[in-house]
């Protein structure tokens, strides 16, 4: 869609508080703590062959987020396509699940033996399964999980994040600063962008949609349109992920087990990858 008109952003929206510290706090606890409540719940309470709580964790995560989302854009001060809206709302909900159903599985393997920083083939509960053609079945269900499910969860993720952003312009400039809860919430929301961009794989993405924010800034400048509260939280959030982004890069550029996992010009071990490796494998 087109650049902001003046008149558009002339209805600058105050700092939403409560949406951005409740989507930073269901962040935190439904997507983050997933995997970590799978290791402090007892195996116990939920059996393998039954939802874990990581998954009761990851459902409730698949309807508050698209609900948060749907709040955030109807205080977009401007009006934003509707049908592009429900289309990716839609198409994140389908990713989600897909993901929703690999994950569960995923993290299951991980009980008997799985590791997370090996290839499906190169595991050694998976490699020695007969008939051979069940590790195919695993690699599909690798595709669907990491493959197919991140990039119909987190395509849209970013567009409507986008979108919102594109409304959030001010013609006063004296508007274009963050109260102060919006910088206490900068950290844990870059934080978090850190663990999605580097546990996703979506480093492309990332980076495509943080230039595309700064290329719109640049551009809205020119008319003299400012960021405002909102804007500004969101736009420093981006920027403090791909600062840490950077470092987390940097202090694994040299381990050969990761290096071997993710091959290529783009190295962005996973968080996950590097527990298994080198933190359960020491106990």
């Amino acid at each position: 869609h087109g650049a902001v008109k003046a008149d558009e952003a002339a209805g600058t929206a105050p700092f939403h508080l409560d949406l951005w510290f409740y989507f930073t706090l269901q962040n935190w606890v439904l997507d983050f703590g997933r995997p970590i409540a799978m290791l402090v719940f007892p195996l116990e309470w939920f059996p393998l062959n039954k939802p874990s709580v990581g998954d009761y964790f990851h459902m409730a995560y698949n309807i508050i987020t698209p609900f948060l989302l749907l709040k955030l854009i109807e205080r977009c001060p401007r009006t934003l396509p509707r049908s592009l809206i429900y289309v990716s709302i839609i198409t994140f909900i389908m990713g989600a699940s897909i993901h929703l159903v690999g994950d569960s599985v995923n993290h299951r393997l991980i009980f008997s033996g799985y590791q997370n920083h090996l290839s499906v083939r190169e595991n050694p509960i998976i490699k020695n399964l007969k008939p051979e053609t069940l590790i195919d079945s695993f690699e599909l269900l690798y595709y669907y999980d990491e493959y197919l499910g991140h990039s119909m969860w987190y395509v849209p993720f970013f567009l409507i994040l986008f979108m919102y952003f594109s409304g959030c312009f001010t013609p006063t400039e004296a508007e274009s600063s963050m109260p102060g809860a919006a910088l206490l919430l900068v950290v844990p929301s870059g934080l978090y962008y850190w663990y999605l961009v580097t546990e996703g794989q979506i480093f492309i993405l990332f980076i495509f949609t943080s230039f595309a924010m700064l290329a719109l800034v640049l551009h809205q400048k020119r008319k003299r349109l400012f960021l405002d509260s909102n804007g500004l939280f969101l736009f420093s959030s981006f920027a403090l992920t791909l600062l840490l982004v950077a470092l987390w890069v940097a202090w694994l550029w040299n381990d050969p087990v990761l290096r071997k996992k993710y091959p290529g010009v783009i190295y962005v071990p996973e968080p996950w990858a590097f527990y298994t490796l080198h933190v359960s494998s020491q106990h």
